[in-house]
């Protein structure tokens, strides 16, 4: 397999007038060719801001201050508007979790998805035609060429997100960045959309980033989890070996939560306390305020531990005697 992407040292910080918001902190991971990475965390752990970051999508006061995204060998981090523009759909792509915000309902599917290809391609109309037909049947579009003239209140909301996902095709980027595009589904349609994904990557060999606070959704699409805390990647790893052997007890809280976990009639398990305010994190591991096994040493900042193909950043890791 061969890499794509090489994120090292990641980090994005918002300047406010309270503070800085350190909300991507030192995030590094990399993606081979036709793989599912899930990134996973509470909302305001930080995920989505890694995923806007791969595409310089941060607005102000917002700003990539440390680190490399580098995309086939080529450092996007200090990259012109211009010269970002011209890889963003092409090179690299994002899903985004609303298609309703995504879509304009003014133009037809047709004019959006021939705006989306004349942006870095000068084709015929007939091949114009042609493309779009052919994205909208991967996605799983019943009749495509009668739709294309459709507008995008004329689909429900899961055809909706299948011709957001279309148009993030056209162009065959090498990486696409989906943002909790299922969220606003129901679990049939979800399913569906998921394994559609799943087969274009296998298909296409494009890689996926799948960010999204529904480990149960990742575990079934992702062959390797990164789970986000507080802006920092605390523990990463194959799906099935984070999923049976967490190392961190906040990923142990995340899979406790999941409902499958509880028995009928029991009251689902909970992650104590809330997330905290960037603004004002605690001195050393972030999760100690929240966490059973915190001791005095939690007072200062855990550093990476590894093992084969996995790694984690907790003083006293679960099932400790294995992972060393």
């Amino acid at each position: 397999m061969s890499k794509v992407l090489d994120v090292q040292n990641l980090q994005t910080h918002f300047h406010t007038r309270d503070g800085v918001v350190k909300a991507v902190e030192g995030v590094s991971f990399s993606l081979e060719k036709g793989e599912i990475l899930g990134l996973v965390g509470e909302s305001g752990s930080g995920k989505s801001v890694t995923g806007f970051s791969l595409l310089g999508l941060v607005d102000a006061p917002g700003k990539i201050v440390g680190g490399k995204i580098e995309l086939n060998g080529e450092d996007l981090v200090g990259l012109s508007e211009r010269k970002l523009r011209a890889k963003r759909g092409k090179d690299i792509a994002m899903i985004f979790q609303d298609p309703i915000a995504t879509l304009n309902p003014l133009l037809t599917i047709r004019t959006q998805m021939q705006l989306a290809l004349e942006a870095h391609a000068r084709m015929s109309k007939k091949d114009i035609e042609a493309r779009c037909i052919e994205v909208l049947t991967k996605v799983g579009i019943p009749d495509p060429a009668a739709r294309l003239d459709n507008y995008p209140h004329e689909f429900s909301g899961g055809m909706r997100q299948r011709v957001a996902i279309a148009i993030t095709l056209l162009h065959g980027p090498g990486v696409i960045v989906a943002d909790e595009p299922t969220t606003a589904l129901d679990v049939s349609i979800q399913a569906q959309i998921l394994s559609e994904m799943k087969r274009l990557a296998e298909e296409t060999g494009t890689a996926m980033i799948w960010i999204s606070h529904d480990l149960a959704t990742v575990s079934s699409l992702a062959s390797r989890l990164l789970v986000m805390y507080a802006g920092r990647v605390v523990e990463e790893g194959p799906t099935a070996e984070v999923l049976r052997d967490p190392r961190h007890p906040y990923t142990q809280g995340l899979i406790d939560s999941l409902p499958a976990m509880a028995a009928p009639g029991e009251p689902l398990e909970q992650i104590s306390g809330t997330t905290p305010s960037l603004l004002s994190l605690p001195e050393g591991c972030p999760f100690a305020p929240r966490c059973s096994y915190a001791t005095d040493t939690c007072s200062s900042a855990p550093t990476v531990q590894e093992a084969p193909g996995r790694a984690w950043r907790c003083h006293h890791p679960l099932n400790l005697k294995e992972a060393v």
